[in-house]
């Protein structure tokens, strides 16, 4: 998920290591960052219990991550976004918003 080697990141940001979506393959890059209004929703979801995300937040914060979910908010241009639209023209009836606890099952996080 890092620009730079695994082991560059975690001396630079010792915090790193203990983030939920460090695991070193890879394998959650395009979840966190996807396009898709539901992969941004299971990305955002995964964050919430993650130990370090108030750090991971404002380290994006402060370098202007251009895109992607970091510390559980969505970035477009270096900014936080309160919420993604859809693609095209919005619909006369507005659809309803997907709940964001039935996603959190799909990752593993903890339910109460």
């Amino acid at each position: 998920m890092f620009a730079t080697e695994y082991s560059e990141a975690v001396d630079d940001e010792p915090w790193r290591a203990d983030a939920r979506c460090a695991d070193t393959s890879g394998a959650l890059v395009a979840l966190f960052f996807s396009e898709q209004l539901d992969d941004i929703l299971r990305a955002k979801a995964f964050c919430v219990e993650c130990p370090v995300r108030g750090e991971c937040l404002a380290a994006a914060v402060a370098r202007r991550e251009p895109w992607g979910v970091w510390g559980g908010e969505l970035f477009a241009n270096g900014k936080v976004l309160a919420q993604k639209r859809r693609r095209g023209r919005p619909p006369k009836v507005a659809r309803p918003e997907p709940v964001l606890e039935e996603l959190v099952p799909v990752y593993g996080a903890k339910t109460a």
